[in-house]
């Protein structure tokens, strides 16, 4: 049986997202089909737009999201119909390389449903980050599901499937930002303010939001900032360095993506401390940084992958703390809109004017 839903697709590079009649095939084995109650528009469902990350249009878009297990294949025993979960894509295999040396958080070969969503002309649908939540259902990999508490409130469930999740694990994991640290995060949209968020919650002492727009760092205040620098005002490294006693910061959190907001965070971080880059860049860009300063510098450089999070583990803990409130996760919802919103909400998210929209179904 299959079950035809709408959701929002990209057909082309570059051109705007459109509502689409979707096939969803019922689960076969180790797959589950999950009715989507939330998915947040994240910004690399717009780097799929661009034709940023793949050419295999048409995408079928969306990916932050939670929802209700409907069915699930043959094999399938971590999920069952009923299931309130939050979808993930990176849902480890456990047998590659970094699975069996016990760092499943790195895992190189994640799994993906084998079956593929279509549209009505049987044109074969490239799901975004394997999970294509902008329709009603969705066919992903029971392991992309992770089950938490039904007593979340979906629209902030899921915005632990991508960007808030990065970000609180650049700072947690990635970054292990400890009691007393001093942190500095460059770029303060939904990632960054994250970041703030997860330094804030490991006890550091002293946390610093960098940005250019002052509606953002107001956001990072919010969150847990100490001190916010606007870039275009003062250089970042040398007020970074001030608000640290001269000596720089513990970790720096590199929410942006580019070669000049990386080499400030690169500057920015007291000797021997770590620079993590959570940013996403393209593939134009390049970085030029004397090795000598590499060297003399000491410390860790560190990319975070997805907050270097294992979602069974992370899921259920940070949905635990949100309901105790002591994670505020609803404070990222800036609006929740219908599916037809897609398009607008990606031009908000240009003009920094949200954290986080949320299609709510």
């Amino acid at each position: 049986m299959a079950h035809e839903v709408t959701g929002v697709i990209a057909r082309s590079k570059g051109a705007p997202v459109e509502l689409a009649t979707v096939i969803v095939p019922d689960p076969g084995p180790g797959e589950a089909l999950v009715r989507v109650q939330a998915c947040g528009v994240c910004h690399t469902d717009l780097h799929y737009r661009e034709g940023g990350i793949g050419g295999d249009f048409p995408y079928l878009l969306g990916h932050e999201a939670a929802g209700i297990v409907e069915a699930v294949g043959g094999g399938v025993t971590d999920v069952a119909p009923g299931d309130f979960v939050i979808l993930n894509w990176r849902a480890v295999c456990g047998q590659c390389r970094a699975c069996r040396r016990g760092r499943p958080w790195y895992c190189f070969a994640t799994r993906n449903a084998a079956q593929k969503m279509t549209l009505a002309d049987g044109s074969v649908l490239s799901p975004a980050l394997g999970i294509g939540a902008f329709a009603g259902k969705t066919l992903v990999a029971a392991g992309q599901c992770t089950k938490v508490s039904p007593r979340v409130r979906p629209e902030v469930a899921g915005l632990l499937g991508c960007g808030v999740m990065a970000g609180l694990g650049a700072a947690l994991n990635t970054g292990q930002v400890s009691r007393g640290d001093s942190v500095a995060v460059i770029g303060c949209g939904g990632v960054g303010c994250a970041a703030v968020l997860g330094a804030r919650l490991a006890g550091a002492g002293t946390v610093i939001g960098v940005d250019i727009d002052d509606r953002k760092l107001a956001w990072a205040r919010e969150l847990g900032a100490t001190d916010t620098v606007n870039s275009r005002a003062a250089d970042p490294v040398e007020r970074i360095r001030e608000l640290t006693g001269g000596h720089g910061a513990d970790v720096v959190i590199e929410a942006v993506g580019r070669p000049e907001t990386y080499t400030q965070a690169f500057y920015a971080r007291d000797l021997a401390g770590t620079v993590v880059l959570v940013g996403v860049p393209t593939p134009d860009m390049r970085l030029e940084l004397p090795l000598l300063d590499v060297f003399g510098r000491g410390g860790q450089l560190r990319s975070s992958w997805y907050g270097d999070c294992l979602p069974d583990r992370d899921f259920p803990m940070l949905t635990d703390l949100h309901l105790r409130g002591r994670l505020p996760l609803e404070k990222f919802v800036t609006e929740t809109i219908p599916l037809d919103g897609v398009e607008e909400a990606f031009a908000k998210m240009g003009r920094g004017e949200v954290l986080r929209s949320v299609v709510a179904f």
